[in-house]
């Protein structure tokens, strides 16, 4: 398992705001190319999104589904992209004071992942799990009003 923290210098109904806009996603999930579908009723359980991920001409469509939605507070969702399996991916918004605390966990559920998780795989993608908080937390300051500076850096683990 993978575990990313972030303090986001905005509100967690500001950080929700992005969250519940499936056509956002390419915007702050690192190596997604395209978002191709968003269900309109997103992100209520059983909504589902697809997506193109990869790098340069690299690529395969992803599609993740709400397993779990508590509005401004929890997020989780099932990635699946063949032929790698699926992953767990839980988003969890803690408010601090007029801020948002953001953790984010991965966790592989089924295909190759499962026997493979562990170090270096954790690590890789903890990395690219910092790398898109920190998307997440700059387009969410940028749009509320916010300043990034004084957040503390985000390490995995």
């Amino acid at each position: 398992m993978a575990r990313n923290r972030r303090l986001i210098l905005s509100s967690p109904s500001e950080v929700w705001s992005l969250l519940s806009d499936g056509l956002r996603y390419g915007e702050w999930v690192t190596g997604t190319q395209h978002v191709l579908a968003a269900d309109p009723h997103w992100p209520e359980v059983g909504a589902r999104l697809r997506v193109r991920v990869g790098v340069g001409p690299l690529a395969l469509e992803d599609s993740c589904v709400v397993r779990i939605c508590e509005p401004r507070r929890r997020l989780e969702l099932e990635a699946k992209a063949e032929p790698f399996g699926a992953a767990r991916i839980a988003m969890n918004l803690l408010p601090w004071g007029e801020n948002t605390l953001f953790t984010l966990d991965w966790h592989p559920l089924r295909g190759p992942g499962t026997r493979m998780h562990g170090l270096p795989v954790d690590y890789i993608v903890a990395v690219r799990n910092g790398m898109m908080l920190t998307k997440l937390a700059r387009i969410a300051v940028r749009e509320h009003g916010g300043s990034d500076r004084g957040a503390p850096a985000e390490r995995p683990g």
